[in-house]
């Protein structure tokens, strides 16, 4: 069995000594901490680690967005309209789907988790909505993928955010997977994947996006690592309608500190941008990351 969590933002956070554990346990695949400082509660994984959260929430307004990445992957928004069904590979706290619930309260939001005392905290501790719309699964997100293939399904939405405590798990990063995910979006959806520009994978990792999808887009800023990869879309929305777009989006994303406008200007298409050489080998089934990181 595969095991994968959601994609952390890597961050300077205090460490566990000076923050109050208010939850621990060991899952089937690592340990569980929630811990409060201050204003914040924060899942974590392994105790050993103290510079990285899986999810964080503001106690005194939960809806307000902590980490710059999630925030990044509403750019997914400039790119299609009212998302009728999306699909979450990794919960962490649920922040992703509760946000969206609250932007988009008709759609449909099936979440992928591998780890069910991640699904339980993440009830019990960060208040994540499930209902008639909203679904948590407890299974490796590729097979709910092939099933979800087999079955017909098809989503606008699709975020990969998945994370098994070293990086993504590396069956989520093959060829073979994102081609199984491109055929459950539908025609005028749209893929966003949590990755790091700082990962030793950054070139491989976009070879094989660009080698499945074609051109995509890049999102990200220079206060940190995170890169929200944009893929799967039929074509790219022109300026005029990426503004439009903004506009109707600023009072909807507002509550949740998300500033979509300053969002906006750090999309950066590969088209005529490619920024990895030429002869970068794909990743496959058979090529994974894990062989190139031991290296």
């Amino acid at each position: 069995m595969f095991k994968y969590l959601s994609l952390i933002a890597l961050i300077l956070l205090p460490t566990l000594s000076s923050a109050k554990v208010i939850h621990s346990e060991r899952s089937l695949y690592r340990n569980i901490i929630v811990n409060e400082e201050g204003n914040q509660r924060c899942l974590k994984f392994n105790t050993k680690s103290s510079k990285t959260n899986q999810s964080c929430v503001f106690k005194d307004d939960p809806n307000k967005l902590v980490f710059n990445y999630t925030k990044l992957v509403f750019s997914s928004l400039l790119m299609i309209d009212d998302p009728k069904k999306v699909l979450i590979i990794g919960l962490g706290g649920g922040t992703l789907s509760n946000t969206i619930h609250q932007i988009y309260p008709n759609a449909y939001i099936d979440n992928v988790e591998i780890d069910p005392a991640v699904t339980k905290v993440a009830r019990d501790y960060f208040g994540f909505i499930e209902n008639e719309k909203i679904t948590s699964v407890e299974q490796d997100g590729r097979i709910f993928i092939k099933r979800a293939k087999l079955k017909k399904q098809q989503y606008d939405w699709i975020i990969l955010d998945a994370f098994n405590g070293d990086y993504i798990p590396e069956h989520l990063l093959t060829k073979e997977f994102f081609e199984e995910t491109k055929s459950i979006l539908t025609s005028k959806g749209i893929i966003s994947a949590n990755t790091f520009s700082s990962s030793k994978l950054y070139n491989h990792e976009s070879a094989t996006y660009h080698d499945v999808f074609g051109d995509f887009i890049n999102v990200s800023n220079q206060k940190n690592s995170n890169r929200i990869i944009l893929a799967g879309y039929t074509k790219q929305p022109n300026k005029e309608t990426i503004n439009a777009r903004v506009q109707k989006l600023i009072p909807l994303l507002k509550p949740f500190n998300i500033d979509i406008e300053g969002i906006s200007k750090n999309m950066k298409p590969t088209k005529d941008n490619i920024d990895w050489p030429v002869d970068t080998r794909v990743l496959t089934d058979q090529y994974s990351p894990a062989n190139l990181l031991n290296l």
